[in-house]
């Protein structure tokens, strides 16, 4: 074994030439000394304490990387399409969109207007209108749309006030009883919807005011319909110490004017063109899964506050209400996106509304004179799109005219101050795609000198 050497003073005297090509170790900082290879090894009287030797080092163990591997998605090396917009990809695109748009937007228009309807607003009827004697309603309250043109003659619109004393309530006892006159055959499918104007439904604190426990039959309790993140009854979770059913804002605000369930033919038309009505079918098929019978016992639960006069004296075992089997219930429980809105109260499938003269009952509960609203009932069809709507048709027709409009300019541009085409092949992703291929000739050619 070779000797040692060691430095602890830069003042040390060389070592002898016979020792100049020995194996000895070269001193370095702070005592270390270095050896041929570049390494470093301290005195044993350093490290005679350490145990490093008795630890062998974990050499195998691999740092981990946080680089993503080296895939064209992690990469963002996915191929992409990059189209160049010239006058001859432009041009004929928006005259292609504007041949498509107009058309179908006129067929949408045509359908939409084709649809006969009947529109009457009857929030002043308590105030305007006399009791037991039809007078005519003001033109502003109506409105009407035939397939025929009946310029100079409008068809004829009364109403009248009339007492019902079967109801509990003197403000509830007055009926407002509507005729109006058809002046073309309504063919069937009819739909009679009420609308509410000014109802802001979509404010948040209304429309996350439900329990959906409460809708799906469950016997929810205080704490679920109180206090859960996001949807819940507050401030209409509980009354007298019990849980109120159904709870919440939007149950408790129901619509509740009724209506007759025929347009009964008067005035002279004869009495078999009297078309019934019924609610069966007004809500949504899948409705059926989200409303069940509750679960509740009768004793736990107690009706919304504006629900008093329908259940005066709370409930018992006989009057719970079982929404599974309440179709206006459920409409009412789907909030509307805008202020004014239609839902669906009455419908007869089969049946047409001749010409003549009909009158329908409407049972005045529901107040929106207090925040300045109005109340309609709206007769309507059908058509292929829906109901009538001339501003999906519209919106078609003006999208398809601004592209043609545009398209044309463009043309005009393009042959009275044309402007040169810059030559795509100097673009950055196509430059790429040429050196590529230039490198794979030149390796193919190559690899073809090496064989």
């Amino acid at each position: 074994m070779a000797s040692r050497y060691y430095a602890y003073d830069s003042e040390q005297p060389e070592p002898a030439a016979g020792l100049a090509n020995a194996d000895v170790p070269v001193t370095g900082e702070e005592g270390h000394s270095q050896q041929p290879n570049g390494g470093s090894r301290q005195d044993d009287d350093y490290d005679s304490g350490s145990s490093s030797e008795d630890e062998p080092l974990d050499t195998d163990k691999k740092e981990k990387s946080r680089r993503p591997s080296d895939h064209p998605f992690r990469q963002q090396r996915l191929k992409a399409y990059n189209p160049v917009l010239t006058a001859k990809t432009v041009i004929p695109l928006l005259v292609a969109i504007a041949i498509v748009f107009v058309p179908l937007g006129a067929a949408m228009w045509y359908a939409s207007d084709k649809i006969q309807d009947i529109t009457i607003e009857y929030t002043q009827c308590e105030n305007l209108a006399l009791e037991n004697v039809f007078t005519p309603i003001p033109d502003n309250y109506t409105d009407y749309n035939f397939k025929r043109d009946y310029s100079g003659y409008k068809p004829n619109f009364a109403w009248r006030v009339v007492t019902d004393d079967t109801q509990r309530y003197e403000e509830d006892k007055k009926v407002c009883q509507i005729q109006f006159q058809v002046l073309t055959e309504i063919k069937g499918p009819l739909y009679l919807y009420y609308r509410l104007h000014k109802f802001h439904a979509n404010h948040r604190r209304f429309v996350k005011s439900f329990s959906e426990d409460q809708l799906n039959g469950k016997a929810a309790s205080l704490d679920t319909i109180k206090n859960t993140v996001g949807q819940n009854c507050e401030p209409l979770s509980q009354r007298d110490g019990k849980k109120i059913y159904p709870c919440g804002l939007i149950a408790n605000s129901l619509f509740n004017d009724t209506f007759s369930t025929a347009f009964e033919a008067v005035n002279g038309t004869s009495a078999d063109k009297t078309v019934k009505l019924t609610e069966n079918g007004i809500n949504w098929s899948t409705d059926k899964n989200r409303f069940k019978k509750t679960k509740y016992n009768h004793t736990e639960i107690v009706p919304p506050p504006n629900w008093h006069k329908m259940f005066p004296d709370g409930y018992n075992e006989s009057n719970v209400p079982d929404i599974s089997k309440w179709p206006q219930f459920h409409n009412w429980m789907r909030p509307s996106a805008l202020a004014t809105f239609n839902k669906l109260a009455l419908r007869n499938d089969s049946a047409s509304l001749q010409v003549g003269v009909y009158q329908i009952d409407v049972g005045l509960h529901f107040p929106v004179l207090p925040y300045n609203g109005g109340k309609y009932i709206y007769l309507s069809q059908r058509s292929v799109i829906g109901g009538k709507n001339d501003f999906l048709g519209i919106a078609w027709m003006v999208g398809g005219g601004i592209c043609f409009v545009l398209g044309l300019a463009l043309l005009v541009i393009n042959f009275v101050k044309p402007r040169k085409t810059g030559d795509v092949n100097l673009l950055s992703w196509n430059q790429e795609a040429i050196k590529r291929d230039e490198h794979d000739a030149s390796m193919a050619n190559t690899s073809g000198f090496e064989k």
